[in-house]
């Protein structure tokens, strides 16, 4: 990626974002300030429960493969100025766009190269690496704001004030309280007392 070899690109064929990290354009020695175009489109989904505001966006070229065979296309990304495991996230357009085919339980990718088919190999070690920092980080990471306060009032309300449902999602179906509860928190997880819903306890059948 303008000229520089990145080793960690997670390949995301279920999002539509394509991500660059601030810290990977500087260990690249690129100048940001020079290549940004101002951009304050939130995003989600890559912060837990949370919106991340990017710093703007860029479009290098990108090169898959070796000189006597590759694949070159200019990609726009989004530069987010908090810290992740990979250098940057190559989403499901710009794998379109290379036409290219990830096989995730081989970790191969491919695509039609100058001369031929590309075959771009994952080290395996290197891959399994990022997932163990991806859960240490994922376990480490503080509490979301909203979700603290979640938390916090369902730890005020009584045992019979909690119902855990054993139904399905898809079996469940709303029941009127008789009590006259304002609010009522409904636990998702048995485990954890964090995954919490709170709703109207006194809802009407409309």
């Amino acid at each position: 990626m303008a000229g520089s070899q990145l080793t960690r690109v997670l390949i995301d064929g279920g999002s539509g974002l394509n991500l660059l990290f601030a810290c990977t354009l500087k260990k690249m020695g690129l100048d940001i300030s020079k290549m940004l175009t101002p951009s304050r489109a939130p995003f989600y989904g890559i912060i837990p429960g949370n919106a991340a505001t990017p710093l703007g966006s860029v479009v290098p070229i990108v090169t898959f493969g070796m000189k006597d065979n590759y694949r070159t296309e200019y990609i726009k990304f989004v530069v987010a100025d908090f810290e992740s495991l990979y250098h940057a996230i190559l989403e499901r357009p710009e794998l379109a766009k290379f036409r290219a085919v990830p096989h995730y339980i081989y970790l191969l990718l491919k695509m039609l190269g100058k001369i031929g088919i590309l075959m771009l190999r994952c080290d395996l070690k290197k891959s399994y690496d990022c997932v163990q920092e991806a859960i240490k980080y994922a376990t480490t990471s503080r509490v979301l704001k909203h979700s603290a306060e979640v938390l916090a009032a369902t730890q005020k309300l009584t045992d019979l004030e909690i119902e855990i449902s054993s139904q399905r999602p898809s079996q469940s179906r709303f029941k009127p309280n008789p009590r006259d509860v304002v609010i009522k928190a409904i636990q998702l997880q048995k485990c954890d007392p964090s995954k919490t819903a709170l709703i109207r306890g006194s809802l009407s059948d409309k």
